[in-house]
């Protein structure tokens, strides 16, 4: 299969590429800092895009057209943790950015992608939204309203493409390990006057399983929504969290 995955250089996107090209499969990632590409696994296609940039997803998917020839998977994985603060403290140009890369940058990547994967009766359309996007997520308003949005975007896209063979579904991360998640905890404990420990034990212990979770167990997801034995899944909202009790614990 052929699969593109928007903000593919590190993190969550980077682990999908490497389950994906594990399963045999051809990767093609995107991200907009140029530097993190250029680490990217020998063999992946790599290319320098805002996902919020409409004129620059139009250029990527007429190079996917012409070098691929199509699509069969999109995972829309592009997003920022925008600001962390109380509603009242949020700038509206903090909430458009966040807004911007998160919602936006899943319609556009969908808006492009749909044509080649309808005319191709065949293609799974994977959106990274969050936990987040199910329970609500204090301080952190614009992302969480954004990945709401996601969820009822990518249940429209099931409805509308079901019917040429194209799936669509979203993964809900919980908080996942790494250098990102630590800056939002990092903000957060300063926020509420805590510690980083407090705010990342709360965090685990708001969890039925008690941990956080670990990027390949997204992209474990992901290859299976894409795979065949899949084929049936659609307008799905699937939450790889350790199953999220408690939101915010701590607050």
């Amino acid at each position: 299969m052929r699969v593109l995955i928007t903000a593919g250089a590190s993190g969550i996107g980077l682990a999908m590429g490497q389950a994906f090209e594990k399963a045999g499969h051809q990767v093609w990632v995107t991200d907009v800092d140029a530097a993190a590409l250029e680490k990217v696994p020998q063999g992946w296609r790599a290319t320098q895009v805002d996902a919020s940039n409409e004129d620059q997803v139009a250029e990527l998917f007429a190079h996917v057209e012409t070098e691929w020839g199509g699509l069969d998977v999109l995972c829309s994985n592009a997003g920022i943790a925008g600001p962390t603060a109380l509603v009242e403290d949020i700038a509206l140009e903090d909430w458009r950015a966040c807004v911007s890369v998160n919602l936006e940058g899943a319609f556009l990547a969908a808006k492009y992608a749909a044509p080649m994967m309808k005319a191709a009766k065949a293609g799974a359309i994977i959106i990274t939204s969050s936990t987040a996007g199910q329970h609500g997520f204090p301080n952190r308003a614009p992302y969480a309203s954004a990945k709401w949005a996601v969820i009822g975007f990518m249940k429209t896209l099931a409805m509308e493409l079901g019917p040429f063979g194209v799936r669509a579904n979203a993964i809900c991360p919980g908080a996942v390990e790494g250098p990102r998640m630590q800056g939002v905890m990092e903000r957060e404990a300063a926020a509420k006057g805590m510690t980083y420990e407090q705010i990342y034990d709360g965090y685990a212990s708001g969890t039925s399983m008690g941990r956080l979770v670990e990027a390949e167990d997204i992209a474990n997801m992901a290859v299976f929504l894409a795979s065949p034995e899949a084929r049936l899944v659609s307008g799905q909202v699937i939450a790889v969290d350790g199953h999220t009790v408690n939101p915010d614990p701590k607050l």
